[in-house]
């Protein structure tokens, strides 16, 4: 785990703290050969991750475009009361 640490500019325990927070959350796993823990990344959390964050993108694209629109409409009747009649 040294050299995870080593170019992170992280000390080793909070290295082992957050990977052992990554493994609880499922996000990786970790095996035992000898005195290595070789840690690997786990697809299918990420992968719901990223679909959970793409759905609500979407959501939040329309409604940040229904704001924007809005937004236009309000802009365009306050020239139309500002024009001099």
């Amino acid at each position: 785990m040294g050299e995870l640490a080593e170019p992170l500019e992280m000390s080793l325990p909070a290295v082992t703290k957050h990977l052992k927070m990554l493994e609880r959350a499922g996000l990786i796993s970790r095996g035992r050969d000898a005195q290595w823990r070789p840690c690997k990344l786990e697809e299918a959390p990420l992968v719901a991750a990223s679909d959970w964050i793409e759905s609500h993108r979407k959501i939040w694209e329309a409604r940040m475009d229904r704001l924007e629109n809005y937004l236009h409409t309000l802009a365009n009747e306050q020239e139309n009361c500002d024009e001099p009649k």
